[in-house]
């Protein structure tokens, strides 16, 4: 097994590293600091390090080290890949569409293929397709779902590996040999590849989803956790072991978020490959895709119920927003006293761990750019009511005005980081509808549940913003 470093990894001194999933502070060994350094001199975009071909230490140390350092989502496992025959059953839940399942098979040629129809209407083409593939074909005889789709698609499989596609996917040759390797570390309990919309429609909405789909999580391999950098990845391609696969059938939407995070609960490792690249069928109309954004924020007070307190719109520190109000009400030096304050007061827990003062300050500094950013996202999804109202009373607040620029500039850097094919103006504007959509969509299933617990915020301390924990690697 060869490891790359995570690429948010940041080296604050020679034995304080900030990172992982969660990110946190972790004041590192000798030996840990140098298993970090070697991967870190391969870079993230390699094709990682063999760690245990040149032992730092006796030779058990570099196997422990590197365990909990992937487990804590610093290093990323890069198995060679291998070819079949996998044990893996495929299982494509469908509702119509053949044409689109037509297409999902024969990129699924070769394999053990499951069709399950979640009860279409007129079943006889898209059972014809299924055969006609050599594939099995099993019927549900009321629509009850993607969730119940998929277990019944899994109780029939006898492999040790699952894999989930929808049928509006297209899985590229040999994407298995890539994502089954990583199972074979016994923590691993589900591999998601990425998930990118087709790119031949030359439309603007499509160039937009190519640059930002709400099913694509991005070009850099991660350890998905609620709470880290990568908190879920969609059901839409996602290979897992089989004892480990139940959906919540009760869930008509987000039972992949809420898989996801019930097997990290458990202990279990979910990894996000992105050098598989799945592609997506495009939503075409901007009312069917803004429709399927309203969607998925429906799901919100069921994955609440189920999850309390995770999908918290944003989880600030009370002295982050104490600076952010303070700067927003023209008082920049009471700002300035506040954060050197928090950092005074995290220095002196800083410093019964070990890490010098330093540190805090670059902690504080990271805390609150985390802080602007999470509170302008939510000011664009679950509380756009409060963005656009700042947008209208921006000329005459400066407040609204501060607030309208935590909305707007991380769009913006984005746009200048990513340089997608649209230009800045459309892509700002599709990014605020597509959140504002989702938004809704949260709003509108507490309206219907009668509850306003999922907007709550959640609250943390200047540390825990930053999910600092200042912890020491056991020494092999």
């Amino acid at each position: 097994m060869r490891f790359t470093v995570d690429p948010w990894l940041r080296r604050w001194s020679a034995r304080v590293l900030g990172g992982g999933s969660p990110w946190r502070l972790i004041r590192v060994s000798p030996a840990v600091a140098s298993i970090v350094e070697r991967a870190s001199a391969a870079g993230p975009s390699s094709a990682g390090v063999d760690l245990a071909s040149a032992p730092v230490d006796a030779g058990s140390v570099d196997r422990r080290a590197v365990d909990v350092l992937t487990d804590r989502g610093i290093l990323h496992p890069r198995p060679t890949p291998r070819g079949g025959p996998h044990d893996v059953t495929v299982v494509v839940p469908v509702l119509g569409r053949p044409a689109a399942l037509t297409r999902c098979l024969q990129s699924l040629s070769g394999l053990d293929v499951i069709v399950v129809d979640d009860a279409t209407p007129e079943p006889s083409p898209v059972r014809d397709v299924a055969r006609a593939a050599g594939a099995r074909y099993l019927r549900l005889p009321v629509n009850q779902g993607p969730a119940a789709a998929r277990n019944a698609g899994a109780a029939l499989a006898s492999s040790a590996l699952v894999a989930f596609v929808d049928s509006d996917c297209r899985p590229p040759p040999g994407w298995l040999d890539r994502l089954v390797p990583f199972f074979d570390d016994p923590r691993v309990g589900a591999v998601a590849p990425r998930v990118v919309p087709d790119g031949a429609d030359p439309s603007t909405l499509s160039r937009f989803e190519r640059a930002s789909s709400a099913l694509d999580m991005g070009r850099h391999p991660a350890l998905v956790r609620p709470g880290g950098r990568l908190g879920f990845v969609p059901s839409a391609t996602l290979v897992c072991r089989r004892g480990l696969v139940q959906f919540d059938e009760a869930l008509r939407l987000g039972e992949d978020v809420d898989l996801v995070w019930r097997l990290a609960d458990a202990g279990h490792h979910v990894r996000y490959e992105p050098t598989v690249a799945v592609r997506h069928d495009s939503l075409g109309s901007l009312g069917r895709w803004a429709g399927r954004r309203f969607e998925y924020g429906t799901s919100t007070v069921d994955l609440h119920v189920r999850h309390p307190g995770r999908l918290a719109p944003v989880r600030a520190s009370p002295w982050n927003l104490a600076v952010l109000a303070l700067f927003g009400l023209g008082r920049p030096r009471a700002a300035l006293a506040t954060s050197a304050v928090a950092a005074g007061l995290l220095a002196r827990r800083l410093r019964r761990q070990g890490i010098g003062g330093g540190v805090a300050a670059r902690a504080v500094g990271v805390g609150l750019v985390a802080d602007a950013i999470a509170v302008g996202h939510a000011l664009r999804r679950e509380y756009w009511p409060l963005g656009a109202l700042a947008a209208v009373a921006a000329p005459r607040s400066r407040l609204a005005r501060v607030a309208l620029g935590l909305m707007v500039a991380p769009v913006v850097a984005e746009w200048v980081r990513e340089r997608p094919p649209i230009d800045p103006a459309r892509y700002l504007g599709l990014r605020l509808l597509a959140d504002g959509a989702y938004g809704t969509g949260v709003l509108a299933s507490c309206r219907r549940h009668r509850t306003v617990a999922p907007l709550r915020p959640g609250r943390s301390s200047s540390a825990d913003t930053a999910r600092l924990a200042a912890k020491r690697t056991k020494r092999a």
